[in-house]
């Protein structure tokens, strides 16, 4: 009977060190671990409250150094959460949000902190208020479509 050998090889920085030489399919396995570790660890968590905090450092002309500064984080945390490698907690969102002076609450909310509130429309609210005249009515929604559409010819 013939013997099959399968073909090792030898890993460079092998969890084992008396054990160099290892199996193909131990190869693989390491090769795809270590892989699937490295993409994982590039793989942004949380862009959207990151990126929010990018765009409104970079709005209001702040460096991330005096972002740091101004909040007490570090400038490595700072970037990590730009980056969206790392989550913050409700209290360094708290003190970015008073740095950058944006409410608390929209923060909260790109990081999946609070549920998005989505209320009555305003011309719906100011229809329905009944403690309103009509004339007040018509003032109150005249002035709120001109805030809005200088808001969109804005953004």
């Amino acid at each position: 009977m013939t013997e099959i050998r399968r073909p090792n090889f030898v890993v460079a920085g092998s969890p084992d060190p008396n054990r160099e030489v290892v199996s193909v399919s131990e190869l693989l396995l390491t090769i795809a671990s270590r892989t699937l570790y490295d993409a994982s660890m590039r793989k942004p968590q949380m862009p959207d409250v990151g990126a929010f905090i990018r765009e409104q450092r970079e709005q209001g002309s702040l460096s991330i150094r005096k972002l740091a500064e101004l909040t007490g984080v570090s400038n490595p945390y700072i970037s990590q959460i730009e980056r969206g490698v790392r989550k913050p907690s409700a209290e360094i969102l708290r003190s970015i949000a008073g740095a950058l002076s944006i409410r608390t609450e929209t923060l909260y909310e790109k990081a999946g902190l609070l549920d998005t509130y989505e209320g009555p429309d305003v011309i719906s609210a100011i229809d329905t208020d009944n403690q309103l005249t009509t004339p007040q009515k018509q003032a109150l929604k005249e002035i709120y479509s001109s805030f809005v559409s200088t808001d969109q010819e804005e953004t």
